[in-house]
């Protein structure tokens, strides 16, 4: 029996994109596969605590988690994580190195255009990291895009990006990095006054560092509400349909649930983190 642990294949790995390529032309059917071979093969991206792996090479965090959990029922026992740098989980999962992506992702109404989300699972505001004692008085996009001295970094993939763009920082006020760790290393060595992502994430994130602190959690940028709401994305394929169409109906069967709540809690996640809007208001922007 296939053990439940983390595999920590790098989106561009042989054996992933191998696996692929003979899974697709082997099986019809996504769901059928996984039903038949027991288990399946995520996307994530080391970002705590939307998903990561932990130092014994466990995947955890509130997307993988709740994957796991709506898979179960699906009578699928069985995830494999294969860790891919966030801006590469799209390509990734277009590729066929993994079939479903369980990362906290954001539902855009770009990345619609790109991959079929499921209904989300939670939704949340942004926050800042700074250095201990928010020395630079930095508060959101906005103190970034007022002082011309001051350097953002954001994650290569992320929304951080363009919100931070819609703010009016300029681009060379904006250092674009891979990951979470580049991210506090960037404020902890001074390249970046600041960093930006969720509040969650910037709240671990803290938590994890010494020299570094969250500025409080705020709700709007250029005047509009980013609150973000995480989901689970598929490709458009017929081959994938039927995954999609059976995890989405049982994902909201289980969002808002008392076994859904005490699963994601430990993460930081609760009932105030419950979405409020659904995927397809969330793909047409509003």
């Amino acid at each position: 029996m296939r053990r439940a642990f983390l595999k920590a294949v790098l989106a561009c790995g042989v054996a992933a994109l191998s696996f692929g390529m003979l899974g697709g032309a082997a099986f019809a059917d996504t769901l059928s596969d996984a039903k038949a071979k027991g288990f399946i093969r995520v996307g994530f991206a080391n970002e705590a605590p939307y998903g990561y792996a932990t130092p014994d090479g466990k995947l955890t965090g509130e997307a993988p988690e709740v994957a796991k959990a709506v898979l179960g029922k699906m009578g699928i026992k069985e995830v494999d994580g294969v860790l891919t740098e966030f801006g590469a989980l799209i390509p990734g999962l277009m590729a066929g190195r993994f079939d479903v992506i369980a990362a906290g992702m954001f539902i855009t109404p770009k990345r619609c255009e790109q991959v079929q989300f499921s209904e989300p699972s939670y939704g949340i505001g942004q926050a800042m990291l700074v250095a201990k004692g928010n020395p630079k008085g930095v508060k959101d996009y906005a103190s970034i895009a007022g002082n011309k001295d001051l350097k953002l970094a954001v994650m290569a993939g992320a929304v951080e990006g363009g919100y931070a763009k819609e703010a009016g920082v300029p681009d060379d006020q904006v250092l674009t990095l891979p990951d979470q760790a580049s991210l506090v290393s960037a404020v902890k060595s001074g390249r970046a006054d600041a960093a930006a992502l969720t509040a969650l994430s910037i709240a671990d994130m803290a938590k994890g560092n010494e020299g570094v602190e969250s500025t409080p959690p705020f709700g709007e940028v250029a005047g509009k509400s980013v609150k973000g709401h995480g989901g689970f994305a598929f490709r458009k394929d017929d081959a994938d349909k039927s995954l999609y169409e059976e995890f989405d109906k049982t994902l909201k069967a289980f969002v808002g649930s008392p076994e859904h709540i005490a699963l994601v809690t430990p993460f930081g996640f609760g009932e105030g983190y419950l979405p409020n809007k659904t995927t397809a208001d969330l793909c047409a922007g509003k």
